[in-house]
């Protein structure tokens, strides 16, 4: 079968199976505990070097022990449980733990300062928080503001800070709990969006939600798992690209996932899939630029297991994507999805026949984000909700139900006690709706989807409507160029021109002679006038904690100095 049918047959033959009751620690932990007790499950490696693993068997009797610490501490069915830790063994035990309750988890990222973190558990009506060294300090200090929270569990260096220690809470308990009857469709997760533009909204999801990720999951690492898979991403399990796109679903497989913590390094990242043998990943953008740049041809240097690479969270863009093809030889398998709807487009470079024999997928594009995965109907929708023509410009949206008629198990339950923001995010009926991304993109002839930015990343300049990403990526083809982040500079004339902010590679300097290189280096590839008018060199981008650029702080800096010009 031709690679372009084999799409059409994957997509058309899919059926989603979703059970009426779903535990997402039972079909993560509990059932490889019985079948495969020793298998490894999390392996960490920490900043000094200090290596930890933990087999399925080991991590169900942690998990079951701090059920049942977390059931005397008080915590009960529906309760929100924050958990602010990096990658450790303690991350994952804490999550089935708390789906074993049928309570629900709240990860929040370490990075947190105190109005982040109190905004979120006073929000949440968080009633617990198991937190280690990495943000104790800042969790006390925001735990004035937070009337509800009634225990803090205390892991790892924080010992003696909290209210409990986690060791001695996990000692003082049995082993065995019974896994809490929950509903597919009882929550699970309360996540909060990144917050790139307004407060962020905490963003409900059910157990079924996982199930829904499974499909993008399996064909963004080519037919995930094998015998020997083993995954690895720097993704924080904080937010959805680390904890639904990485821990659960490999936990799901059953298979290993590696761990670190620490900053992320491109070198310490080609050391460690080396010595863990990493045959999947998940590298944002952001991470896959700093390693083009630090290591140009990664297999004179390391010998490497990787078969297949996932990315989101960024466009990718055509400079990345030729640098994983020919230094890594892998085809990087864009994605895209959000924490409300996560995993519904991208692509994928294997998969299976008819007779379980590997096959190809779908060709990736270089410079598109792929295509619907199987169980998702995706469109490109306009203002007033209609399907966009073929290489138009659109909101790309998510239907309700699949193409077979059947509900979507992707879509989250709603934002946390925000009913309106629930209502604003969908087009249509409750049952028949389209849920609207806010991101847009142009679908082509053949289903393929190539971003154009966050809809309000977009701009007009001299009556041009410009998508920053691939004036970004173009800059990025620059050897000088690190990182870049464009955006509109106020123009009396023109209303807006062009503007690129500028992360410099190692060895370059900033100066009027670079500007007008990286300016001809734009024009001679894009449009004439995509080109930035003005280019500002700075030490690092502005990015959230799940490594997306803020753009709109960048273009909130501008907007200031505008109005102290008086222009």
């Amino acid at each position: 079968m031709a690679e372009a049918d084999r799409y059409d047959a994957i997509h058309r033959s899919f059926r989603w199976q979703v059970p009426a009751r779903f535990n997402i620690a039972e079909a993560c932990c509990a059932r490889w505990a019985r079948d495969t007790p020793d298998a490894v499950a999390v392996r960490i490696e920490q900043a000094d070097g200090t290596r930890l693993r933990v087999s399925y068997g080991q991590l169900q009797r942690q998990a079951d022990r701090a059920a049942n610490a977390l059931r005397r501490l008080g915590v009960q069915r529906g309760d929100r449980v924050a958990i602010v830790l990096p990658q450790r063994i303690e991350t994952a035990v804490a999550h089935m733990a708390v789906y074993q309750l049928g309570a629900i988890a709240m990860p929040l990222s370490m990075l947190f300062g105190v109005d982040a973190l109190g905004f979120r558990l006073n929000d949440s009506a968080a009633v617990c928080a198991i937190v280690d060294e990495s943000a104790i300090d800042n969790l006390v200090a925001a735990r004035a503001g937070a009337p509800a929270l009634r225990c803090v569990l205390a892991v790892g260096a924080a010992h003696g800070r909290g209210d409990v220690d986690w060791l001695a809470a996990l000692r003082a308990e049995p082993d065995g709990f019974d896994v809490v009857d929950t509903a597919a469709d009882d929550p699970a997760v309360l996540i909060y969006t990144s917050g790139t533009t307004g407060p962020p909204k905490g963003a409900l999801i059910a157990h079924r939600g996982l199930i829904g990720n499974l499909t993008g999951f399996v064909c963004s690492q080519n037919w995930f798992p094998q015998d020997d898979a083993v995954f690895w991403s720097p993704a924080d399990w904080a937010w959805t690209g680390g904890l639904m796109d990485a821990l659960l679903p490999t936990l799901y497989f059953g298979r290993e996932i590696v761990g670190t913590i620490g900053r992320f390094d491109p070198v310490r990242a080609f050391e460690l899939m080396q010595r863990y043998r990493v045959t999947h990943t998940f590298l944002f953008p952001t991470a896959l630029k700093a390693m083009m740049k630090a290591v140009p041809a990664p297999r004179e240097r390391y010998r490497l297991q990787l078969r297949a690479i996932m990315s989101a969270g960024e466009a990718v863009g055509d400079a990345v994507f030729g640098y994983c093809r020919d230094a890594l030889g892998i085809t990087v398998n864009e994605m895209f999805g959000q924490t409300e709807i996560n995993y519904i487009v991208g692509n994928c470079g294997r998969s299976l026949d008819a007779r379980g024999r590997p096959a190809a997928g779908w060709p990736a594009r270089a410079g598109s984000m792929g295509r619907p995965y199987p169980g998702h109907r995706v469109a490109v929708l306009d203002d007033e909700g209609h399907e966009c023509p073929r290489g138009t410009p659109g909101d790309v949206a998510v239907y309700r139900l699949d193409i077979h008629g059947e509900p979507d198990p992707v879509f989250f339950l709603g934002y946390w006690r925000n009913d309106a923001a629930t209502r604003a995010k969908f087009t249509g009926d409750v049952a028949h709706s389209w849920c609207r991304t806010g991101d847009t993109a142009v679908m082509d002839a053949d289903g393929y989807l190539w971003y154009q930015g966050r809809s309000d990343d977009m701009f007009k300049a001299a009556g041009y409507r410009i998508g920053p990403s691939e004036v970004e990526n173009c800059l990025v083809k620059h050897a000088a160029v690190a990182n870049a982040a464009v955006v509109p500079k106020p123009d009396a004339e023109r209303g807006a021109v062009v503007k690129a902010f500028v992360v410099l590679a190692p060895g370059f300097s900033g100066d009027a002679a670079l500007v007008e290189q990286l300016q001809q280096h734009v024009r001679g590839q894009l449009a004439p006038y995509e080109y930035p008018k003005e280019i500002e060199f700075i030490d690092a981008l502005p990015m959230t904690t799940t490594g997306k650029v803020q753009r709109n702080v960048l273009r909130r800096l501008e907007q200031d100095r505008a109005a102290a010009r008086g222009s």
